[in-house]
């Protein structure tokens, strides 16, 4: 369908360049992550996300020896000196779109959540030691009509037959963003007989697409524990959620909370007018999901639910349009 080649060319064009990264690197896996919010009966707010991602995987600490990434580098003095046990560098591509509640109006409110999308790389990058995982990552996109959400959501309408949205010419400009990420998770806790676990993390990030710290912890119950219990660190970028890798699987349940400084989303144009909303920038996410592993494939479903603990109306319907399930498929090459 005609409408689908702009954002097609951007995605072979980006997987091109990642392709000459990974030219002396062993790229052994690739997933594919979906969020939308069709898997909790909802179209609007945050309402698709598509990213594709390569993976370079080092077992062992004798290959986790070589330097960080270059797109890493800005943060690469953060991460410990010591040589990880193992580590994981991963490309990303996607592209995610915002929508009012009301697609079918052709002028939202002024306040109203504004029409959005971004396209955007990610490169991240973690090391794993003994009980922590540390992770650092780089974002770069392009926000507004360049991102081509508009035609994006009205091709995947026509083929679901869905009602067209009507208010993509008052989306955000167009706009270059950026985003810094630096995290670490602590396996706090382990059961005696390996089967569960308790995590904790942290996170700060800085950027135009979005700054803010956070906390949280997840509980988890499975198999194999101690060989994903990295793998969380992947979903704070989207490259992926959390995944049993090794033939394990694990169901999990857990809570971040979050202080937003800005995010473009919502904040609206960094450098000139544009819609935006008021919003509750104590952002608290429950998330729960369940996930396996066969031998050379993963897949994992979650559900990410935001939450507030006032009772303000606006907020808590912000909590409910940014609400969405995510699949996440992943296979070795």
């Amino acid at each position: 369908m005609p409408t689908r080649t702009p954002v097609f060319k951007y995605f072979v064009l980006l997987l091109f360049l990642l392709g000459g990264r990974f030219a002396y690197a062993d790229v052994n896996w690739l997933s594919i992550t979906l969020d939308n919010d069709f898997f909790v009966n909802e179209d609007n707010g945050y309402t698709n996300g598509f990213f594709a991602s390569l993976y370079d995987v080092k077992d062992s600490q004798q290959e986790s020896t070589q330097s960080t990434p270059f797109w890493v580098k800005p943060l690469s003095w953060s991460m410990p000196d010591e040589s990880p046990l193992k580590s994981v560098n991963v490309y990303s591509v996607g592209q995610t779109l915002m929508t009012p509640y009301d697609i079918e109006d052709a002028t939202p409110a002024e306040g109203t959540f504004p029409y959005s999308a971004l396209l955007s790389f990610t490169n991240t990058y973690i090391a794993e030691a003994p009980g922590y995982a540390d992770r650092v990552s780089t974002t770069l996109g392009v926000v507004g009509p360049i991102a081509m959400g508009e035609q994006t959501q009205k091709a995947v309408h026509r083929v679901i037959s869905a009602k067209m949205p009507q208010g993509w010419d008052t989306q955000l400009e167009n706009e270059l963003v950026f985003e810094l990420s630096r995290g670490r998770t602590w396996r706090s806790w382990v059961a005696s007989n390996q089967h569960a676990d308790l995590l904790t993390g942290a996170d700060i990030s800085i950027g135009t697409l979005r700054s803010s710290v956070s906390t949280g912890f997840m509980v988890r119950y499975g198999r194999h524990l101690e060989s994903s219990f990295a793998t969380v660190l992947l979903s704070e970028s989207r490259t992926s959620n959390p995944i049993a890798v090794d033939q394990g699987w694990f169901i999990y349940a857990g809570v971040e909370l979050t202080m937003i400084g800005n995010q473009i989303f919502t904040d609206g144009n960094t450098f000139r007018d544009s819609r935006s909303i008021d919003y509750d920038h104590n952002y608290n996410m429950f998330s729960s999901g369940v996930t396996y592993a066969w031998q050379d494939m993963s897949l994992a479903f979650a559900i990410n639910a935001p939450f507030s603990f006032t009772e303000d109306s606006q907020n808590n319907d912000l909590d409910k349009f940014t609400r969405y399930g995510t699949l996440t498929f992943a296979w070795k090459i």
